[in-house]
């Protein structure tokens, strides 16, 4: 063998070790290559999932801040261990709503919720922390601070974390305010309350009414039925006399019937106010009930005529309470006389009706006498409206009516007005 093929020989064994060994090296590279790129894929994977939560949460966010605008919200959370509360993402629009201070206790809560309230939340809320409910909710009042002011607050709570025993951790609420919402609840009420009322009062009006017509009415039809079969001039005289007296009653409740209608459909609000002396009021009385006096013999006097003071009011509605008041002391007076004078009380004048008929006993001298249809006597005629028209007359001109009465002595019945 030459030395030239000798070489190549060697030359070739060489290049087989080198391939060899290039197979050795490179498969295991190329292993950790794959690895490598596997590893990355899952990463990137891991990552593009990332980015998709990190979206979904931005997401929940601004939903979350749009329900809590819309609902105008406020967030608390509740340490259970340290029973500190955190105020955030308030969006409750009012200025004056409780704002709580940096590790704001629950014990600092519980001192601004009004004490109406205060022991029923804290009860609902140590059962919360205790575990022995998962939700609580309610309305409260609460305290505005520097303030004697009360705002209505409702309350939602839920338990928001548990440790491995299951007790709570946190727990996360929510405030708004419902001061509108109480406000037309109890509108709501009040006309309830003002229907039913109304319904109630209306009915027992009928009632009375058809009565007070029908006794006047029945005497008015049976003195008339037996007008056509009496003869005896005296006695025609005397059913007469019956038969206008019941026409001037019957008039008298359809009178009255009406003013209350005007006064309960128009009730303040044509307040006609005029200077006037009050002796002039006093004596168009006089002059109205004077053929009336000549026939009971019962006078009506003027105390102090001169003395009597110029008042600024309705003067309408004055004469229509004093008529009521004369028109009652002529009716219940069958001697002596009835008088009427004014009396400065403070910054205003008791204009009053004094008669010297059978009186009230004291005991009944009070509210009830200015209702509809009130009987002291249940023998004898009551006021009918009379009274009543008088006081929401006089509350129509801010005054107060009231009476001053003794049994067989008399009574004086008044009407309080500013000057």
């Amino acid at each position: 063998m030459t030395v030239t093929a000798t070489i190549f020989l060697f030359a070739l064994k060489t290049l087989a070790r080198l391939d060899i060994l290039a197979w050795l090296i490179g498969i295991p590279l190329l292993v950790a290559a794959l690895i490598l790129l596997w590893t990355q894929h899952r990463r990137y994977r891991a990552m593009c999932n990332d980015l998709s939560q990190l979206s979904k949460v931005k997401t929940h966010s601004v939903e979350y801040d749009l329900v809590m605008k819309a609902m105008k919200l406020a967030i608390w959370h509740l340490d259970v261990q340290t029973r500190t509360v955190q105020l955030e993402s308030d969006y409750r629009d009012s200025n004056d709503s409780l704002v709580l201070p940096p590790q704001a206790t629950v014990d600092d809560i519980f001192s601004l919720i009004d004490p109406q309230d205060g022991e029923f939340i804290r009860r609902g809320m140590r059962d919360l922390m205790a575990g022995h409910m998962d939700v609580f909710h309610t309305q409260y009042r609460t305290k505005i601070a520097r303030s004697e002011k009360i705002y209505w607050s409702e309350m939602f709570a839920t338990v928001e974390k548990r440790d491995l025993q299951g007790a709570p951790v946190s727990v996360v609420g929510a405030l708004m305010r419902i001061d509108q919402q109480k406000e037309i609840e109890n509108a709501l009420m009040d006309a309830v309350y003002h229907a039913e009322e109304s319904d109630r009062l209306k009915s027992a009006f009928l009632a009375n009414i058809s009565h007070e017509i029908r006794t006047p009415l029945n005497a008015i039809v049976g003195f008339s039925d037996v007008l056509t079969m009496v003869d005896d001039p005296s006695e025609r005289r005397h059913l007469i006399e019956l038969i206008k007296k019941n026409n001037t009653h019957l008039l008298r409740i359809f009178d009255d019937i009406v003013s209350m209608s005007k006064l309960e459909a128009k009730g303040g609000s044509e307040l006609k106010r005029s200077t006037f002396d009050l002796v002039t009021v006093f004596r168009d009385i006089v002059l109205k009930y004077e053929l009336s006096t000549k026939e009971t013999g019962v006078p009506i006097v003027i105390n102090d005529p001169d003395g009597l003071p110029t008042l600024t009011t309705d003067r309408d509605r004055l004469r229509e309470i004093l008529n009521q008041y004369v028109n009652n002391a002529i009716k219940f007076t069958t001697e002596g006389q009835v008088t009427m004078g004014c009396t400065p009380v403070g910054s205003r004048y008791r204009i009053w009706v004094r008669d010297t008929g059978k009186g009230i006993p004291e005991d009944m001298c009070d509210e009830r006498l200015f209702e509809r249809f009130y009987k002291v006597d249940e023998f004898v005629p009551g006021t009918g409206l009379g009274l009543s028209i008088c006081r929401s007359l006089a509350m129509t001109m801010n005054g107060e009516v009231g009476v001053e009465s003794k049994l067989g002595q008399g009574s004086m019945f008044w009407v309080e007005l500013e000057g």
